[in-house]
């Protein structure tokens, strides 16, 4: 009897495992909220303005990651959640553009491209296609990492 007690708490504990790590693809330990976050990609002509200092803001509602991050220019016109080969077919949902504008250390005010990507998971690289102003597509791996909480503003 013992053995079966045993085997059914182990059971037990096994179940409640897999399902605080199943089902919903919650990020581990990150309530809903928004989070600094440092943003690398694998090339150098895609990646966040130099007023970001590599940082993007993640934004963590309902068990869904997207993270903001803001260009250089507007010469990257939409991001796709995915593959080049992909975002280019029928039915594509590509990530159209916002306009954030950047303030950089001589004073000069410039208005660029920031998008809202999709994180499927921190600490992993996952696909992401950028398409810039000549209409060729280019795969690229992103990586969303270190989340620090932002400080709410008073209000």
């Amino acid at each position: 009897m013992k053995k079966i007690l045993a085997l059914l708490a182990l059971l037990a504990v096994c179940c409640s495992l897999f399902t605080a790590c199943g089902g919903e693809n919650k990020p581990a330990g990150l309530a809903d909220g928004t989070y600094t976050v440092d943003f690398k990609t694998d090339g150098s002509m895609f990646h966040v303005n130099e007023t970001c200092n590599g940082k993007g803001t993640l934004t963590v509602k309902d068990g869904q990651m997207t993270v903001h991050i803001t260009m250089p220019s507007k010469n990257i016109v939409n991001l796709f959640s995915g593959k080049a080969e992909d975002a280019q077919k029928d039915g594509a949902v590509l990530i159209q553009p916002t306009l954030d504008s950047v303030t950089y250390p001589d004073g000069l005010t410039e208005e660029v491209h920031g998008f809202d990507l999709p994180v499927p998971a921190l600490d992993q690289e996952f696909d992401c296609a950028i398409v810039g102003t000549k209409g060729k597509w280019y795969d690229h791996r992103v990586i969303v990492s270190n989340p620090e909480p932002m400080e709410n503003p008073a209000g």
